[in-house]
């Protein structure tokens, strides 16, 4: 639907406009029946993606959002109704960082008047293992920050995002690998009995953020968990039937994954993915806790359709 420019409309503010979540939140908030005005955070106005969002009449704020700008973040979020926060660990690898900015970003939606917080979280590993997974400082940090949230007397929900399956597109981020006799492998280090809850996060993950803002009760202090339930072996067989191509899961020693990955990884990240598979093969991603329903004519896509209309020629590649 078209934006409203009505100020008795619902302002929801979105951190991160131009990125996979954020994007992704103001798809769904485009497609819904309600009308609702839209500010849109970015710290670059001019790329394509921030254009393309100020032709659909959405104000496009540019905003730092670091420690040293929190008076310019509360002046941001001034006037709107729901915060969508999330944060880009990968941007900086620095845990601490994030967890400080998760925080103040909570602190200045509540110096601000927001009425509601949305919060892209994740899981604690460290507390699903009862303290035997203890590296994953990327879910854990954000883990912290929902728990701040909870308790900032704002009402405050935790949307977590499962596995992308976008990235199994990216040849820099997929676990599919063209192996020397032209075959494909799913090269993982856990059985191929896993399970993850895998999600099209450009496509479906506004979705569930959509359904907590329109909620007839603000769901004050839950968490939704997002994506569809599959063994690493039903994801390889999805993808193969799509693709045509034959696609197995391979398992390889933890020693194998660690030395493959240090060559591209600092130390402290090379220990997170190693605990998170870990934890996420022995514990469950959510800690065996179930996907959240999602309501209304529109369901995110399964995997296996999302395989069906995806590009995979950069990791299917003959050569």
């Amino acid at each position: 639907m078209t934006i409203s420019q009505d100020t008795s409309t619902p302002l929801v503010a979105v951190v991160g406009a131009t990125g996979v979540q954020g994007g992704s939140v103001i798809k769904a908030l485009l497609d819904s029946s309600k009308p609702y005005r839209i500010r849109a955070f970015t710290r670059d106005q001019k790329k394509p993606a921030a254009q393309a969002l100020a032709t659909q009449g959405i104000q496009i704020v540019s905003l730092s959002i670091v420690l040293d700008d929190a008076k310019e973040v509360v002046k941001a979020f001034t006037g709107a109704n729901v915060v969508f926060l999330v944060t880009n660990f990968f941007e900086h690898l620095d845990a601490d960082r994030e967890t400080a900015e998760g925080k103040m970003m909570i602190d200045a939606a509540k110096s601000a008047g927001v009425a509601r917080i949305v919060w892209s979280g994740l899981p604690d590993c460290a507390k699903i293992s009862n303290g035997k997974y203890t590296h994953a400082v990327h879910f854990d940090g954000k883990a912290v920050v929902s728990e701040y949230g909870r308790q900032c007397g704002v009402p405050f929900v935790d949307v977590q995002c499962g596995y992308y399956a976008n990235d199994m597109l990216n040849p820099k981020r997929s676990p599919i690998q063209r192996k020397d006799d032209g075959s494909f492998a799913m090269i993982v280090p856990v059985d191929a009995g896993t399970v993850l809850p895998v999600i099209d996060a450009v496509g479906d993950y506004g979705l569930y953020v959509r359904q907590v803002i329109e909620a007839s009760v603000f769901p004050d202090g839950e968490e939704c968990r997002t994506g569809e339930y599959l063994t690493l072996r039903e994801i390889a067989a999805q993808v193969s039937q799509a693709t045509g191509k034959r696609i197995v899961v391979e398992q390889i020693p933890l020693e194998m994954f660690r030395q493959a990955i240090a060559t591209k990884m600092p130390p402290h990240i090379v220990l997170e993915f190693c605990d998170v598979w870990r934890c996420t093969e022995e514990f469950g991603f959510y800690g065996g806790k179930p996907i959240s329903g999602l309501e209304g004519e529109r369901q995110p896509v399964t995997l296996k359709n999302f395989a069906a209309e995806a590009d995979w020629s950069q990791v299917l590649a003959s050569s």
